[in-house]
């Protein structure tokens, strides 16, 4: 199995590319946001790969960073979602993107991929909660304190209030998804205490 190609690129297509690799031609399918970030005809490129292998072909699937491959690797184990719709969802939202709808519950954010559907959008959500990549979703969420659902509550609240959660237990995009929760139900400015209570009840639930 190719796990990586690293040479250069040969050609591009509407939803390819061709990877020469000392002379040989790799014909890989890629996102959108993998094409966009791709250098020019001749220039240097390395893909992390997903090797796909059918009955009647052998088909690579390329991706800008191996945390993308992962994200790729469990949209695919989502009912209702093959590579197509794992491609354009990866293709419309970065890997924090998606990481932070997920935790928040968003589906609205993913069912704005192509392809994507209300209930493919809820299946998302609901199946891949908790199963993020390590290190890849709640730096987002975290850091970027004003994320949607929570934005009514303080961005250091929101924080404190996540990780007392975690600290007690729960997985991290389970916290992030009470917090999240808790914020809507909650009066603008409410504390870290006030958000552990009520994500505490969300999490009851």
């Amino acid at each position: 199995m190719i796990g990586r190609l690293k040479g250069v690129v040969d050609e591009v297509g509407a939803d390819w590319v061709i990877v020469d690799v000392n002379g040989v031609g790799y014909h890989v399918t890629c996102s959108r946001r993998t094409l966009d970030a791709l250098p020019e005809i001749g220039g240097a490129v390395t893909l992390a790969i997903e090797t796909k292998v059918s009955d009647d072909a052998i088909r690579l699937i390329g991706f800008a960073s191996e945390l993308e491959r992962d994200w790729f690797r469990l949209l695919l184990g989502v009912q209702g979602v093959g590579t197509r719709v794992a491609l354009g969802v990866l293709g419309t939202l970065t890997p924090a993107d998606l990481a932070r709808a997920i935790a928040l519950e968003d589906r609205k954010v993913v069912a704005t991929a192509p392809g994507v559907g209300p209930k493919v959008a809820a299946r998302i959500v609901a199946e891949l909660k908790d199963k993020a990549p390590a290190g890849s979703s709640l730096a987002a969420v975290l850091d970027q304190g004003a994320a949607p659902a929570a934005a009514s509550a303080p961005d250091g609240a929101a924080r404190d209030a996540i990780s007392a959660l975690v600290n007690l237990g729960y997985p991290q995009l389970q916290a992030a998804s009470a917090i999240s929760g808790a914020a809507k139900k909650l009066e603008p400015g409410a504390s870290a205490e006030q958000l552990i209570r009520q994500g505490l009840k969300e999490l009851a639930r």
